[in-house]
């Protein structure tokens, strides 16, 4: 059968007498012209410096978000507003402990944070968790995915978590971390949690702005000396063997003799301490307490021993070198006539009509004016 054209629905066809299909009412906007519009021009009114650093050591948890969000900024404007604040808030800063997790993939970081900082706020401390992830675009297995699972924690109201800058270069991000530091100390949380997310560098990254690294592994994984590097096993202050519940307490045990095995075989330590390792379930949150001992036993002997201090004197002068290079770094990529040269120079070095110091010789002289 052959339908009359333009129609639309054939049930519209001539030769359907008697059925009619209304043409219905035009759904209205999801949201009002004029809220929308409301919404668009609200803008949240702009803070001075000093209603920010009076917010921050108020402890207002909004307005230390806010102050955040500008350290994270790319923005000349927010970076300039940005040091000010950090700058007013420095005084405020250095009373917290600082402790850096890590963890082979799949050892429960999340449910061990979690455990240890409930155990802490159980026992009145203020508790700030941030982390460093330069690549969090991939949000899988990052404190970004992570907070949905820390239910618990982030509910509390001494708790603080912050997720990591979006994905830049590890430098730039633990930079940001390191102000981000600064202003939740002078807003009054006592205990930082840092979690490298990103593998490789970044464990380097958050050893140099902690006072205790943590390193968290698994029992019954297989070889228990495998799949870490011994470069983080030296950083490490402490080794918690998480997942120590039901069958597996006996090989957290094994583990744990072994480890301490391990850790006797590299140079002492210049702090004076001796790493030691504790076992756990956060999942039962036992042995969290022990954990948290183990910190305290570390905290204590170094601020007897001075090495506190001069740790923490030996990573700002670390940061600042840091600071300069990653300024450096970015002041010449950005320069325009740099931004020019560089494809045609990285050509001829790919066509070997240039060698790659003599590359690199030309575009820093012109970026000197040479």
């Amino acid at each position: 059968m052959h339908f009359g054209q333009g129609h639309g629905h054939i049930e519209n066809d001539p030769s359907f007498k008697g059925l009619i299909v209304n043409k219905g009412v035009e759904q209205p906007p999801s949201v009002s012209p004029d809220a929308a519009k409301r919404f668009l021009n609200r803008k949240r009114p702009s803070l001075t410096v000093n209603q920010y650093v009076d917010g921050i050591l108020a402890g207002d948890i909004t307005i230390l978000s806010r102050a955040v969000t500008l350290v994270e900024s790319s923005l000349p404007q927010h970076q300039e507003l940005a040091r000010d604040i950090i700058l007013a808030c420095l005084p405020h800063s250095g009373k917290s402990v600082r402790l850096g997790i890590t963890g082979v993939p799949g050892a429960g970081k999340s449910t061990f944070i979690e455990a240890l900082g409930i155990h802490l706020i159980n026992n009145g401390s203020k508790l700030a968790v941030l982390a460093i992830d330069p690549s969090s675009e991939r949000t899988k297995g990052s404190i970004l995915g992570d907070k949905t699972r820390m239910e618990q924690l982030s509910g509390m109201k001494n708790a603080y978590i912050r997720p990591s800058p979006s994905a830049g270069s590890l430098g730039g991000v633990a930079r940001k971390t390191r102000e981000t530091i600064i202003l939740c100390e002078a807003a009054g949380y006592d205990t930082i949690f840092i979690e490298t997310v990103g593998v490789g560098q970044s464990e380097t990254a958050v050893h140099s702005m902690v006072d205790f690294f943590l390193l968290l592994m698994l029992a019954g994984a297989g070889d228990e000396l495998q799949g870490i590097k011994r470069g983080i096993m030296e950083m490490a202050d402490g080794i918690v063997i998480n997942k120590a519940d039901g069958q597996n307490i006996q090989k957290a045990q094994l583990a744990q003799a072994q480890y301490s095995s391990a850790l006797h075989l590299f140079p002492p330590t210049r702090s004076g301490w001796i790493p030691r390792v504790e076992t756990c379930s956060a999942l039962l949150s036992t042995g969290i307490e022990n954990v948290w001992d183990m910190v305290l036993d570390y905290v204590h002997l170094v601020r007897n021993n001075h090495y506190f201090d001069k740790n923490r004197r030996e990573q700002a002068r670390f940061w600042m070198y840091e600071s300069i290079n990653e300024t450096l770094k970015t002041s010449f990529y950005k320069n325009p006539v740099i931004h020019e040269k560089l494809k045609e120079l990285e050509d001829k070095v790919k066509k070997d009509e240039l060698s790659s110091f003599e590359a690199a010789r030309m575009l820093l002289d012109i970026y000197n004016n040479k």
